[in-house]
C-alpha cells in the first residue's frame, strides 16, 4: 500500500507541475491527491487515523487562516487604492534609473506584503511608465525576481517562509537577519548585470508619475498605513503573547474591518460592498487556499507513513551534504511548486533533530523562496506576471533565467560564507 501512495503522490505532484499542458487546475489535482493519499493510509492501516488526521488539520489550519487573513487585508488595502501612494511617486523617465527604483520598491514592498501581490501592483504600475512593450519585458523579468527574492527574508513575505515560520522552524527576526544580504544579493547580481546591457526607451507616450486614476478614494491613506501596520505587527504579536500567528492576523483583519466599516457610514450598502473587508473575502483567491489544503494534506499522510523520514536518510546518505540538497530542492522549485516541496521537506527533517534557526530551515527558506524566478512559472510571482504581460516561457528562458540562476547562486554563497565563517 506504501508504494500505490506514493504512486499516486508522484502522479498528483506531476499533474500540479503539468497544470498548463494537461489543463487541469492544480488545486483539483492537490485536492485529490490529499484525500487520496489519506484514503489509502486509513485502508491499509490496522489502527484508526483519524487522531493522526485532526493533529496534522490543525497545524494546516493555522496556515490557511493565516492566508485567508494576510489576503482579505491586503486585498481590502487594494480596493482602496492604497498602494498607489507608492508608486505614484516614482516619476522617472531614465530607463536605468526607474529599473533601480522598480526592483527596490518591489524588493521592501514584497517583504511586507507577499510576493505575488507585489508583482501584480508593480507590473500594473510599470504598464502606465513604460509603453515600450520589449523594454517592459526585461522590466517585469526583474519584477519576479525582486519579488520573490524581497519575499523570502521575512516570515510573512513568501507562503513557503510564512510555513516555516508557524511550523516552528524559524524564528521572525533571525530569518530577517540571516537571510537578508542573501536575498539583497539574489536580487542585486541580476540588477547590475542589466543596468550595463540594458538597452532603448521607456517609449512614447509614457506617463510617469501619471496616475490613470483622477478621483481619490477616501480612506485611502488610512487603509494603507492600517494594513501595512496589520502585517508588519503579526510577528511582533507572536513574540509577545506567544499566541499561533494566524491570531495576530485575525487581530488585524477585524480592526481593518472595523474601520472599512467606519469610512462613509452612510453611503448605499451597495456602494459601500466593494470597500468593506466582506466585499474583499469574495475576491480573494480562494482556489489558491484550497490547494495548500490538498497538498499539505498529501505531504501530511507520507510524513504519518513515515515515508518523508525514509527519503530524507536516503537523501543523506546518496548526497551526503545538506548544503547540496538544500540547493537542489530550490533548483528544483522552479519546476514543481515551491509549497510541496517545503511541506515535504518539514516532514522530512525533525525539529528534534534540527531545532529552530538551525542551518537547515534557513537555507530552506531562502533557496525555495528564490529558486523559482529561474523560470517564469516557477513561481506564483512569475505565473502572475507571465500572464498579465503574456511573456512567453522562451522569452524569460533566454534572456532573464540565466542572471535569475546567478542571482540565486550569488545569494546561497553569501549565505553559506556569513554561515560558515563570520558567525
Amino acid at each position: 500500500m506504501e508504494v500505490l501512495v506514493i504512486i499516486v503522490f508522484v502522479v498528483g505532484y506531476l499533474a500540479i507541475a503539468l497544470e498548463h499542458p494537461i489543463k487541469i487546475n492544480k488545486t483539483a489535482s492537490a485536492l485529490l491527491t490529499g484525500v487520496l493519499c489519506w484514503t489509502l493510509h486509513a485502508l491499509s492501516s490496522h489502527e484508526s487515523v483519524t487522531g493522526e488526521l485532526s493533529h496534522h488539520l490543525s497545524k494546516i489550519a493555522e496556515i490557511l487562516f493565516f492566508l485567508m487573513g494576510a489576503m482579505t487585508i491586503v486585498e481590502l488595502v487594494d480596493a482602496y487604492q492604497g498602494f498607489r501612494l507608492i508608486t505614484d511617486r516614482i516619476r522617472t523617465k531614465n530607463p536605468k534609473t526607474l529599473l533601480w527604483i522598480v526592483c527596490w520598491v518591489t524588493f521592501f514592498l514584497s517583504a511586507i506584503l507577499d510576493n505575488l501581490t507585489t508583482s501584480i501592483v508593480m507590473v500594473s504600475l510599470i504598464r502606465k511608465l513604460i509603453p515600450n512593450k520589449d523594454m517592459r519585458l526585461f522590466f517585469a523579468g526583474m519584477i519576479v525576481i525582486a519579488a520573490n527574492a524581497g519575499g523570502a527574508w521575512t516570515p510573512i513575505g513568501d507562503v513557503t517562509t510564512t510555513m516555516l515560520w508557524i511550523g516552528g522552524q524559524i524564528s521572525a527576526l533571525n530569518i530577517m537577519e540571516e537571510l537578508f544580504i542573501p536575498s539583497v544579493l539574489c536580487m542585486l547580481v541580476p540588477l547590475i548585470y542589466l543596468n550595463f546591457t540594458l538597452k532603448g526607451e521607456l517609449g512614447e507616450g509614457s506617463t510617469a508619475g501619471v496616475s490613470a486614476h483622477t478621483e481619490e478614494i477616501k480612506g485611502s491613506t488610512t487603509m494603507l498605513i492600517l494594513g501595512i501596520g496589520a502585517l508588519v505587527f503579526v510577528p511582533v504579536f507572536k513574540s509577545v503573547t506567544h499566541l499561533p500567528p494566524y491570531i495576530g492576523m485575525m487581530l488585524g483583519l477585524g480592526v481593518l474591518w472595523v474601520v472599512s466599516e467606519l469610512i462613509n457610514p452612510h453611503a448605499d450598502e451597495a456602494a459601500r460592498k466593494p470597500y468593506t473587508a466582506a466585499g474583499a473575502l469574495s475576491r480573494i483567491d480562494s482556489s489558491s487556499v484550497l490547494f495548500f489544503l490538498g497538498i499539505l494534506l498529501a505531504v501530511a499522510a507520507l510524513e504519518s507513513m513515515s515515508l518523508l523520514g525514509q527519503f530524507a536518510t536516503w537523501l543523506d546518505q546518496t548526497l551526503g551534504s545538506k548544503s547540496v540538497i538544500i540547493t537542489l530542492i530550490g533548483l528544483l522549485s522552479a519546476v514543481i511548486d515551491n509549497v510541496p516541496l517545503v511541506a515535504a521537506s518539514m516532514g522530512m527533517y525533525s525539529l528534534e533533530t534540527y531545532p529552530i534557526d538551525h542551518f537547515i530551515w534557513e537555507f530552506l527558506a531562502y533557496c525555495a523562496g528564490t529558486g523559482g524566478s529561474i523560470l517564469i512559472i516557477g513561481s506564483a510571482a512569475g505565473v502572475a506576471v507571465m500572464g498579465m504581460e503574456k511573456i512567453d516561457f522562451i522569452w524569460y528562458l533566454k534572456r532573464v533565467s540565466l542572471i535569475a540562476m546567478l542571482g540565486y547562486f550569488a545569494g546561497a554563497a553569501a549565505y553559506l560564507v556569513i554561515y560558515n565563517f563570520l558567525q
